[in-house]
């Protein structure tokens, strides 16, 4: 008789309701439908327009370091320091941390070009691993040079 093997399934949670992990990660957006301004999260109005109906939109996964800051000091247990940034994904403004880049500015380049990028945030007693997001360079950016 063969050996019986177990295999473990861990299942994924995203760390935020727009972070869509299947069947590629990517992020959605709740667009108005009177004007197209985006947000993340519910809505009951546009900020713009003051609009009240909404649908989800798949944000592009690709877009442009827009600017940044250097996180010096965090809450315990975030480590520190990271880049913050805001990365401009197709006309829809994202904020999220700047990965595989050290936390300097000589490092991190306004108009870089970035991709969405998904990492563990730790996996709980039950086996249920949370997913966060942030950014990472792509061409010359991601290779150092």
């Amino acid at each position: 008789m063969p050996p019986v093997t177990t295999q473990t399934t861990t299942a994924c949670v995203p760390i935020v309701d727009y972070l869509v992990l299947e069947p590629e990660p990517h992020l959605r957006a709740q667009e108005c439908a009177s004007c197209g301004a985006r947000y993340f999260d519910r809505r009951n109005a546009c900020a713009s327009c003051s609009g009240t109906q909404f649908a989800a939109v798949d944000v592009a996964t690709e877009g442009t370091l827009s600017t940044f800051t250097i996180v010096s000091f965090a809450p315990k247990g975030v480590q520190a320091p990271f880049v913050a940034a805001i990365v401009d994904c197709a006309g829809t403004t994202v904020r999220g941390t700047l990965r595989g880049v050290p936390p300097a500015p000589e490092h991190v380049t306004l108009g870089m070009p970035v991709r969405l990028a998904t990492y563990s945030l730790g996996t709980d007693a039950n086996g249920v691993e949370a997913i966060g997001y942030g950014f990472e360079p792509v061409g010359k950016e991601a290779s150092g040079e």
